[in-house]
């Protein structure tokens, strides 16, 4: 391919016949020989005479100029000049093509495919073998992975496996894979790059040289607005969870939305995350109860493909519900030197605490009970305690002066009568310190401050289970914290106060952290105590979550220390049923660093270059209209378009015939590429699917008024934005074909109208989807809206997104605004939510809520006692997007998912869709009958 600027020739030597062109111009120039002169005297009776015709010595430059670029049209359509080439493979020898499959490429993975399609096709065009590697490591290490050439029809089937992996890049391995290539000369080396440094220093420089040592190198990399975004770990709140993503370095400002589900894959909540312009990082609080925000496993930012676009969250991350156990009058009249005083202050970041008696606590469904020391319970309290810890709640208690004194059988151990004193007046010992935990306890980790010392503790009787039942002890070997666990709850022993008069725990910040693994534990995390975690499920590169690959192992404490990512450790769930961590790509600490300075001389592009057009199809265009009027100008010439008798015959004598130019047409449509006619053919399905009104003529507009008049037809409004468009003519025909089925109606294919330009009044139903992106209704547009109003038409206007609420026109909602932008002078009437009773409701099934693609959103209709047209609404607003529930492609398949319902709330919105055309069609014909008895009272009979 010979490439000049922005313009390729597939076939570049074509173009040498450009030369002789200059010889064309001469053979036009060649007039008949001139006439032998004769004397003959009578010809001067002709001299005054003017001839019929005349017929120039020689033809006019104009006429040899037009012919000129006639042959300039088609010699450069034969050449196939294509604009905005993608793939461009320079000079000769093995193309080696490296792809960047890491993490961050599944964002822009579209792109990359289409380029490698286009390098590995003009590769066979020029028979050269190629040399297909990846950078991301995938757990293999054999024979397999050598690199070698191979010829470009084996590298496609090759390059239709590859994916992008959910881990980051080894560069230097490649490197080294690359060196160990044999190859006969020179090879054209085409990297598709990532846009990103694979780690924390900058290799990328390094990685191009090594590239530049097989050959001329070409670097595509991402543009600055395609580079991926990164999901941080979120922060807990005392009432929210504190989103937070990070962004590659950039100027512009830049937005996103964070999507959170449950382990079901409903969504909870959406938040707007911002960035302000020059910011790599920024964060949201996204605000919910406490029972809403516990049920989120996962968060992904909408729209986004990639594992850096899916963040798991797991135990550590969700806040349960904590019951302090009300304490007695003299806590009440010394407030800042109570138990619960310290205890509220220590749990309060990271729980939702509330106060009460042990009946209330129990049911309010607290996940721990806080018992300060309140001496032995009564008989009753302690066996619906215990009830309640077999089920799987945590009591948490502390000993003090009370508890020395006796027990009530709800410990973990037997405790000595008494209690033991250290660093008093009457004592011999010092205040005991802490020990270092253990590694299998759930405190392991933690830092021991050097301040912390305890004075007086409530002692264990000695066992054999002691040990086992220890979670942190002193320096002299006696128990701090013990736990057993019962049922399926635990209960656990503090052996000092929850305040200060017998240590100085409860002013450290390690009593916060011990209160935080000791809640942790209530929720099913074992700690630090699990040796391996295996594998439950796994992210792919595109963020969908799945099986996890045969190179996948158990997750180790080390790995997780480590952060290791990869193919032994791929992001994911991992654990068992009764515990589970959430190992996410973040934990590696990828890298957001864009390619910096690359070495001289390499030629860099982006991914997101021109749209590629073969511009064949338009020169050959070009070349049969410069016919057509080479050929109007000879018949002009030779007087042929006259209207005279004979003047049909003489133009069939003429120098260009009817069948001349039907085969000049006909060739131009015999040489468009493949490619050509595929995108030609790709648009004429555009226009027809967008039925935009752009057609012109008569004849067109007429078979437009018949498809619609002879046949029942749904319409949409066309938008402007064409996958919006799209969709709503899926929907509906997905609608159109469901109504096929279930019921009498016999639709045909839906049709597209344009506001102001078609008409509207064959259509008993027309879908209109906001977008923001819409622009305002001229007044044709009003008025013929307003008319379909008023003349009994039915609409249903959509605007697309998750529940607005309760109101008509959310105030934060985009799409909300657009609406009330764009009805601005549309006759609108006052509107309602869905009465129970309403026909839409009973039409044909028997229907409550009316979901879309979305559900929750309310469905708001004119008022039955004011409507018109028999009671029928001509106005229908909701925000759930049936379009998208309703849209199949040309398999049947649906191509969009409903959320949260799934399949059931698809058959929900299809069941709405169904009453509402029957609603728009026949009326309200079902609210009639209600009065059937009534009438037929009335009558006697």
């Amino acid at each position: 391919m010979l490439t000049l600027g922005p313009l390729g020739f597939v076939n570049p030597l074509l173009l040498f016949a450009l030369a002789g062109l200059p010889i064309l111009w001469w053979l036009l120039r060649v007039t008949p020989p001139a006439p032998k002169r004769l004397s003959f005297p009578a010809i001067r009776l002709l001299f005054g005479l003017q001839p019929p015709e005349e017929t120039p010595a020689r033809t006019p430059w104009w006429l040899i100029a037009l012919r000129m670029l006639l042959a300039a049209l088609v010699i450069l359509g034969l050449a196939r000049p294509i604009l905005n080439p993608n793939a461009q493979l320079a000079g000769g020898g093995t193309v080696v093509v490296v792809v960047d499959n890491g993490w961050a490429a599944a964002a822009n993975w579209a792109a990359r495919e289409r380029l490698l399609g286009d390098l590995l096709d003009q590769a066979e065009r020029d028979r050269r073998t190629v040399v297909l590697a990846t950078t991301a490591p995938d757990g293999r290490e054999s024979a397999e992975t050598r690199l070698s050439a191979l010829p470009a029809a084996e590298a496609r089937r090759i390059a239709l496996g590859l994916q992008p992996r959910p881990w980051a890049l080894d560069r230097p391995a490649t490197a080294e894979r690359l060196r160990a290539l044999e190859l006969d000369g020179s090879a054209t080396v085409v990297w598709l790059s990532d846009g990103l440094e694979s780690g924390a220093d900058p290799e990328a420089a390094e990685f191009a040289q090594a590239l530049a040592g097989l050959g001329s190198v070409q670097i595509y990399r991402d543009a600055p607005g395609d580079l991926p975004r990164l999901l941080l770990p979120p922060e807990i709140d005392t009432a929210a969870l504190i989103l937070r993503a990070r962004r590659a370095p950039s100027e512009a400002p830049d937005s996103l939305t964070v999507r959170a589900s449950d382990d079901r894959g409903r969504v909870v909540a959406q938040q707007l995350l911002d960035f302000e312009p020059g910011a790599a990082e920024t964060a949201q609080a996204l605000t919910l109860p406490i029972e809403l925000r516990n049920r989120i496993t996962r968060l992904d930012i909408e729209g986004e493909a990639g594992a850096g676009a899916v963040l798991f969250l797991d135990e550590r991350w969700r806040r349960r519900p904590v019951g302090l156990v009300s304490a007695g009058p003299l806590d009440a009249a010394q407030p800042l030197l109570s138990e619960l005083y310290f205890l509220e202050r220590a749990l309060a970041p990271f729980t939702e605490i509330s106060r009460g008696d042990v009946g209330q606590l129990m049911n309010r469904g607290v996940a721990v009970i806080a018992l300060p020391d309140l001496g032995p319970l009564p008989p009753e309290q302690a066996t619906a305690l215990e009830s309640w810890v077999q089920a799987g709640g945590l009591l948490l208690r502390f000993a003090g002066p009370r508890l020395a004194e006796g027990d009530d059988g709800l410990l973990p151990v037997e405790l000595r009568r008494g209690g033991r004193v250290m660093g008093g007046a009457l004592t011999w010992s010092d205040p005991a310190e802490l020990a270092p935990f253990a590694p299998d306890s759930p405190f392991a980790g933690l830092m021991l401050p050097q301040d912390v010392a305890v004075s007086r503790q409530v002692l264990a009787e000695p066992a054999l289970d002691l040990p086992d039942k220890t979670w942190a002890q002193l320096t002299d070997g006696t128990p701090l914290v013990t736990a057993e666990p019962r049922g399926q709850g635990w209960v656990t022993l503090i052996h000092t106060t929850a305040n200060t008069e017998w240590s100085d725990l409860p002013l450290s910040g390690l009593f916060v952290e011990m209160l935080r693994r000791v809640v942790a534990v209530s929720q099913g995390v074992s700690g630090a105590s699990e040796a391996t975690l295996p594998p439950l499920s796994t992210l792919d590169g595109f963020g969908r979550l799945g099986t996890p690959p045969v190179t996948a192992l158990a997750l180790t404490a080390e790995a997780i220390e480590a952060g290791e990512i990869g193919p032994r450790h791929p992001p994911g769930i991992y654990g068992t049923d009764a515990g589970r961590r959430a190992h996410n790509l973040v934990a590696g600490n990828p890298s957001l660093i864009p390619i910096g300075n690359l070495p001289r001389g390499l030629e860099s592009r982006v991914y997101a270059g021109g749209e590629e057009r073969d511009l064949l199809p338009w020169l050959l265009t070009a070349a049969l209209v410069v016919a057509l009027l080479d050929a109007l100008i000879a018949l002009a010439l030779r007087g042929h378009l006259s209207l005279r008798p004979g003047s049909l015959r003489r133009a069939a004598k003429g120098g260009v015939s009817a069948g001349a130019l039907g085969l000049l047409l006909l060739s131009g449509l015999l040489l468009q590429t493949p490619a050509a006619h595929a995108q030609s053919t790709a648009q004429a399905q555009s226009t027809a699917q967008a039925q935009s009104g752009a057609q012109s003529g008569s004849d067109q507009d007429l078979r437009r008024i018949l498809a619609a008049t002879l046949d029942t037809r749904l319409a949409y409004v066309i938008t402007g934005v064409p996958r919006v468009d799209d969709l709503s003519r899926a929907g509906l025909s997905g609608l159109s074909r469901l109504l096929l089925r279930r019921t009498a109606v016999e639709p045909s294919d839906p049709m597209a109208v344009e506001l102001g330009r078609d008409e509207l009044a064959f259509f008993p139903l027309l879908y209109w989807p906001i977008t923001p992106e819409q622009t305002n209704l001229d007044s044709a547009a009003r008025r013929a809206l307003n008319d379909y109003l008023v003349n009994g038409g039915t609409l249903l206007i959509d605007l697309r997104e998750p529940a607005v609420g309760t109101r008509l026109f959310g105030a934060s909602s985009r799409n909300g605004q657009a609406l009330q932008r764009l009805t601005d002078g549309i006759q609108v009437p006052p509107l309602v939510p869905v009465p129970p009773e309403h026909v839409l409701t009973k039409a044909f099934y028997l229907l409550q809520d009316f979901p879309g693609r979305y559900d929750g959103g309310t469905l708001w209709v004119e008022n039955p006692d004011e409507a018109d047209n028999d009671g029928v609404a001509s106005v229908v607003i909701g925000s759930n997007d049936w379009a998208g529930a309703w849209a199949i492609d040309d398999l049947g398949r649906p191509m969009a998912a409903a959320v949260p319902g799934g399949e059931r709330q698809r058959e929900m919105a299809y069941r709405f869709g169904v009453n509402l055309v029957m609603y728009a069609l026949t009326g309200n014909y079902k609210a009639d009958q209600v009065h059937v008895p009534y009438i037929l009272e009335r009558l006697g009979q």
